[in-house]
């Protein structure tokens, strides 16, 4: 098991959990924005059909027509923007970014079993993992310990 290649897993699984974050939120944007824009639009078709309740009640006839139709008209415009809006995001961006950190999870995964792994043969066999530290670590000492005693020897012959 490598740090690097766990840093290297960690790292890719953030930015592509990022890149996933951005473009979901920039389709909720894009989705409130005509969401928005639709409630606007129904509202006048609202307004447009109150208006054309007044006009039934002063004049007759043409000017309702008028202000029916551009009131159905508004509703139907609302509804398009409506079902557009609520299309889920496609492309291949997302699909690349969901591949991509699949893939990191599935590395961090080996690298955890292979940890896991290291962890159970270190407590299973104790000696088989000390004796590759202790070796240097028995070379730093004796090396100290010389050191020491050719300074205590130079200094006892001055």
């Amino acid at each position: 098991m490598n740090t690097e290649n766990v840093v290297k897993h960690l790292r890719a699984l953030w930015r592509t959990d990022r890149i996933i974050a951005d473009i979901r939120l920039r389709h909720l944007l894009i989705g409130l924005g005509l969401r928005a824009f639709a409630a606007l639009i129904a509202t006048f078709g609202l307004l447009m059909l109150e208006l054309s309740a007044y006009f039934a009640l002063v004049q007759i006839w043409s000017a309702i027509a008028a202000a029916a139709i551009l009131g159905t008209v508004n509703f139907a415009i609302a509804a398009v923007l409506l079902v557009v809006a609520g299309r889920p995001p496609s492309g291949r961006d997302i699909e690349l970014a969901n591949e991509i950190h699949g893939a990191s999870i599935e590395a961090l995964q080996l690298d955890a079993r292979a940890l896991q792994a290291q962890v159970s043969g270190a407590v299973h066999h104790p000696l088989s993992t000390i004796v590759p530290v202790l070796v240097p670590l028995i070379a730093i000492i004796v090396k100290s310990l010389r050191k020491t005693e050719s300074a205590a020897s130079r200094e006892a012959h001055s």
